[in-house]
């Protein structure tokens, strides 16, 4: 009988600790998911480093500060600074996966996946500023559903657009004229530039935009396409002294985009917040670009050692963009375009030298 009596109290016991445990962790679970539904902060997946400062570190703050601020505290942004969550080249991949759930993409990077959307990419060079080249980027974007279609085969929503400065060439010693270019050993990337290259006698080298310092200083490059403030974001100067400003146009550079995925889950005031961000982010991106320029440039004129600028005939690529795989390039880029139902010749019009 007491040993009955000792087993009921034990398991009394045991029924009291297993009913408490359970509360508890009801409780834990029920605090935990709160804690998410408030939590709700959003990664963003950048190779820049936050010390940079560039027109792009500027402006990725800026887009940070004015979601947050507008959103009202129910979304957070915490930047992923200097590849810290993904590589340059990993990032469209990242963002598919949700790794992160918005950041930038180079899109000339990837000319096979995103074929529609680097249209700008097969027309290099061309004649608009980054103002331009922003505006028209969201009119395809408006008015043309094919190029949003593209970006959610991999689970993408582009929200912005970030057309870099009127890209020059960056080399260790100087480019004059059209004749300089010829046995010059120059980076290049996507599909025009190659091509552009080898059509003024030069030879074109594959190498992203994290590895170009390294590939100057040790010879594997001659000159890089970049722009005035990229000199110093990635402290090219250091290897490089002559800035020529040859008619490449604006680059257009890079994507901010968003897992498609958690665009769609976001409340319709906050996907209109971020909507109305991505089409202001072009030109806020030029506010930022013309005063770093305009000082980059009186710094090195009072420096002897400074990045020497030199100007360079705005007509000189008319010629050049006559030559045959260029022209192939810009024509295979239209058929597809036709192909998905889009006005390819109209399209290409836009990016001709008039």
């Amino acid at each position: 009988e007491l040993f009955h009596q000792k087993m009921e109290e034990s398991v009394l016991k045991s029924s009291r600790f297993i009913r408490g445990v359970g509360a508890v962790l009801f409780t834990a679970s029920i605090t935990f998911a709160a804690n998410l539904a408030q939590a709700d902060t959003l990664r963003w997946l950048t190779w820049k480093t936050e010390s940079s400062g560039d027109a792009q570190t500027a402006n990725i703050k800026w887009f940070v500060s004015e979601f947050e601020k507008r959103v009202k505290g129910k979304h957070k942004v915490q930047i992923m600074w200097g590849g810290s969550a993904a590589a340059q080249r990993e990032i469209p991949d990242a963002i598919s996966n949700g790794v992160g759930q918005i950041g930038e993409i180079v899109l000339p990077y990837y000319m096979n996946k995103f074929v529609i959307n680097n249209a700008v990419g097969y027309f290099t060079p061309q004649p608009m500023g980054p103002a331009e080249l922003g505006e028209l980027m969201s009119k395809w974007h408006d008015n043309y559903p094919q190029f949003e279609a593209e970006m959610a085969k991999y689970n993408l929503k582009a929200i912005g657009f970030r057309p870099l400065e009127k890209y020059g060439i960056l080399c260790k010693e100087p480019i004059r004229t059209v004749e300089d270019f010829k046995g010059r050993k120059i980076r290049t990337y996507g599909s025009a530039y190659p091509a552009l290259v080898k059509a003024l006698g030069g030879i074109p080298v594959g190498i992203s935009t994290t590895e170009t310092y390294q590939a100057l200083e040790r010879g594997i490059l001659d000159c890089t396409p970049t722009s005035l403030t990229y000199v110093r974001g990635f402290k090219f100067e250091e290897v490089a002294k002559y800035f020529t400003d040859v008619p490449f146009g604006a680059n257009y550079g890079h994507f901010i985009v968003m897992n498609l995925d958690y665009y769609k889950s976001m409340d319709a005031a906050s996907r209109q917040i971020i909507d109305e961000l991505g089409r202001q982010n072009a030109s806020n991106f030029v506010e930022q670009v013309d005063p770093i320029v305009a000082k980059l440039k009186a710094e090195w004129a009072s420096d002897p050692n400074g990045v020497k600028v030199i100007d360079f005939p705005q007509d000189a690529f008319k010629e050049a963009v006559k030559d045959p795989a260029i022209q192939k390039l810009r024509n295979d880029w239209v058929e597809k375009a036709k192909a998905a139902g889009l006005p390819g010749e109209e399209i290409a019009d836009m990016m001709a030298f008039k």
